[in-house]
């Protein structure tokens, strides 16, 4: 069961959100790298909008972390406005908190960080404007490549691997897949099927909804902070069935070409009305969360 803690009003179901992008970062016992990521995103997006428009959210995802990444959290909440909290009561992994945290985003497009601060917050303009550009962005993923990575030999040999297998199997010619930070829309994820791992799977699951994947060469450092919560072992226990399983979404999926031939004036105007209803709740919001704090 998913606990909600903070921003729990729910998100309509309406493409056109109160925020241009949101920020998703999931995390599990990270306390030592929430202050640094929360302000090196905040400081990306700012430069990318200018403080007085800034367009964007940030959402975090506690994975029923045993450490102080609460605590940690809440302080960052007290100082920036724009971020939101949500906890699982209990650990739920990666992919269940990426899904949570994409759930309550009130952004059009989503970017997908992980939370140890081996990505850089800088990328994202570069792959947002990426996906910004495509005819139709909820028919794009834009997901970094970690061409210089920072990790060690034996990781890299992991990653190398496994990258190797899925592309064989899933043709989904991604070549960096696991890699936490990509783009895409809110509506594009919530029309994808959702199970466990599913955040390494995302680029053969864009592509089974008729989707194409770009890969964008992105920065990746040490990890400065904290302990690295999977090994090789762990992925290697689950990583043949979720293959099979999502070869056999991929065979069973479908791409129908829809258009539009008439919305009714009413369910127009309805759409509307949440949409101007949730931006002015969305500033209630922040306006409160402010004032708690002066």
């Amino acid at each position: 069961m998913f606990e909600t803690v903070k921003a729990t009003k729910p998100v309509p179901s309406d493409t056109r959100q109160p925020y241009e992008i949101t920020v998703v970062v999931p995390v599990h016992n990270e306390s030592e790298n929430i202050r640094p990521l929360v302000e090196e995103i905040s400081a990306a997006l700012d430069a990318m909008y200018g403080e007085e428009r800034a367009d964007y959210e940030i959402v975090y995802v506690n994975d029923g972390s045993l450490d102080d990444t609460a605590a940690k959290l809440d302080e960052m909440a007290a100082e920036q406005p724009r971020l939101s909290i949500y906890r699982h009561a209990t650990a739920c992994g990666q992919s269940a908190a990426v899904a949570t945290g994409v759930k309550h985003a009130r952004g059009t497009f989503i970017a997908t960080l992980d939370g140890d601060g081996q990505n850089d917050p800088a990328d994202i303009p570069t792959l947002l404007s990426k996906l910004k550009d495509a005819p139709d962005p909820n028919y794009l993923l834009v997901a970094g490549w970690r061409a210089k990575r920072k990790d060690t030999k034996w990781k890299r040999f992991q990653s190398k691997l496994a990258n190797g297998i899925r592309q064989r199997l899933l043709g989904d010619a991604t070549p960096d897949t696991g890699c936490g930070l990509k783009v895409f829309t809110r509506e594009a994820f919530l029309d994808m099927p959702r199970f466990d791992h599913m955040h390494r799977y995302l680029p053969a699951l864009m592509i089974r909804r008729g989707g194409q994947v770009v890969s964008v060469e992105v920065n990746h450092r040490h990890r400065e902070r904290g302990v690295s919560k999977y090994g090789m072992w762990d992925r290697l226990s689950v990583a043949i069935r979720d293959l099979l399983g999502v070869m056999w979404l991929k065979a069973r999926g479908s791409k129908p070409d829809v258009s539009i031939v008439r919305q009714s004036h009413v369910e127009q105007d309805a759409r509307q009305s949440r949409v101007e209803q949730d931006v002015r709740q969305s500033h209630v919001e922040q306006d409160a969360r402010q004032s708690e704090h002066k």
